[in-house]
């Protein structure tokens, strides 16, 4: 066959492409867009009426209604930040609460710092193994004058979630509470995130906190004191990811009754339902994902009354990624933890037991979260393609780009607004510009990146490729001198 022949043929394909896909994919993108504006529209509801009800609400951690949270705090190589986060959650307000550090076998100075900060001392405590643990745990250690209510574990590398299943053996509170070594509580935030625990002690079983990137903002004494944007566009865009996708998109679910997934990064959840379950699965890549899916079957193959709930108003502030490798590791790691967990529980799809979570949730999930790289991934190989050959349907190309684009800008600045109006976290014009430019460049380079990297992670799970943590590089909180 000639060239010639050859490029006349491509044509003819990418013809028949166009004219066969150019309808669904539209009608994809509309659809997905239209959802996440209607979540988003669900998440304001949700805050007007918890700002409705906070207005007359009475205090109540006060008449010993408040339940004990263990805050369980796995840390691998979490040096540049492990004390300022450990030092603001010993100081969080709260009746009773203990801090569990699990030092997962780190190679840095994590454990070295935590002695030096706290005066560690060695104990001769044996932990129970209510959840299987397979790694040897090392040692016990508590500060000295046994102020600081403080245990740090030292156990062999073996991951995150055998690391959270020591902290839950070693929890000695009713609540465990899953935090990350590189995030801070806001003061209140274990105020909020219980009183549905406290509201409901019978049914509910989980609740979830809002997640932020602490890129740029002024720490002291482990507590933001000033909120700025990052420095850098990787973190701001990803701030705008956050806002989206973790604060407004799990408030929607949560008023749905279909919230699945409640981040690693700030879950709190009844420590006897987890260890009814077995504690997090070992080797599981989406491990808090997971955790809850199991809850969710367990507790409805049993026919048990429930709630699970997400709670906006406190926040855990974390460090993201601020380069594109780290970015990518981390992507890869989601989908593939995504898919993984979606895959396992196939069987809860369109089962009347399962209620929302099988109608509404799981498909969602399958649908909007999963397949959109590979569909996005078409529609961005297949338009630039079309125009290569000369046979671009300029209307389609330009719906595309106004549907799968211009209509996702609107969607997040719908989501700033919402948040600004509700928690005025930014107190600067300049701020809230660079959230509306980061809305658009996360569209321009940022979004095709992150589609690759996505299909990456499901492509090596796929072919039972062995999944390698990247190394997540920390700079430590920006601690202000003063």
């Amino acid at each position: 066959m000639s060239w010639q022949g050859f490029v006349e043929g491509l044509r003819s394909f990418v013809v028949w492409v166009m004219d066969v896909s150019s309808v669904p994919i539209l009608v994809y993108f509309v659809l997905i867009n239209s959802s996440l504006l209607l979540i988003i529209g669900l998440a304001y509801l949700e805050f007007r009426d918890q700002e409705r009800r906070r207005a007359t609400a009475l205090p109540w951690h006060g008449a010993g209604l408040a339940p004990g949270v263990s805050l369980l705090v796995p840390a691998y190589n979490e040096e540049a930040g492990i004390v300022t986060a450990v030092k603001s959650f010993l100081t969080l307000r709260y009746p009773r609460h203990e801090v569990v550090v699990i030092d997962d076998g780190s190679t840095d100075a994590t454990f070295a710092r935590l002695q030096e900060a706290f005066d560690l001392v060695r104990v001769p405590r044996e932990l129970p193994r209510e959840v299987p643990v397979r790694a040897k745990v090392l040692g016990v250690f508590v500060p000295r004058d046994g102020r600081a209510n403080l245990v740090v574990v030292r156990k062999e590398n073996s991951g995150k979630t055998e690391a959270l299943n020591v902290g839950i053996n070693a929890a000695n509170e009713p609540l465990v509470a899953m935090l990350d070594g590189d995030s801070i509580l806001e003061p209140d935030g274990l105020l909020h995130v219980t009183r549905p625990f406290a509201d409901d002690p019978t049914r509910m079983v989980a609740t979830g906190g809002a997640i932020r990137p602490v890129n740029g903002s002024r720490v002291v004494s482990g507590r933001i004191v000033r909120v700025e944007m990052p420095q850098t566009w990787i973190p701001r865009i990803q701030l705008v990811e956050y806002l989206r996708a973790f604060l407004l998109g799990r408030t929607g679910w949560s008023r749905l009754g279909g919230l699945i997934l409640i981040s690693g990064a700030f879950g709190l959840f009844r420590r006897d339902v987890v260890v009814e379950v077995g504690g997090l699965e070992p080797g599981t890549i989406g491990e808090d994902f997971e955790l809850v899916m199991r809850i969710h079957k367990r507790l409805r193959d049993e026919g048990r009354d429930y709630r699970v709930e997400f709670v906006p108003e406190p926040v855990s502030w974390t460090e993201v990624p601020v380069t594109a490798k780290v970015l990518r590791n981390q992507r890869r790691r989601w989908h593939r933890g995504l898919w993984e967990v979606l895959w396992a529980y196939r069987s809860m799809l369109f089962r009347p037991r399962y209620g929302r979570i099988g109608w509404l949730a799981l498909p969602y999930y399958w649908l909007f979260e999963l397949m959109a790289p590979l569909l996005e991934l078409f529609g961005i190989l297949i338009v630039p393609l079309a125009l290569l050959l000369g046979v671009v349907n300029v209307p389609f190309a330009i719906l595309f780009l106004l549907l799968a684009y211009g209509y996702a800008v609107l969607v997040t600045l719908a989501a700033m607004v919402v948040d600004e109006w509700a928690f005025h976290k930014h107190d600067r014009w300049r701020a809230i510009g660079q959230t509306i430019v980061a809305s658009v460049l996360e569209n321009v380079g940022y979004r095709q990146a992150t589609v690759w990297w996505r299909l990456e992670g499901w492509w090596s799970s796929l072919r039972g490729r062995k999944h390698v943590w990247g190394v997540m590089t920390r700079t430590g909180f920006d601690e202000d001198p003063a």
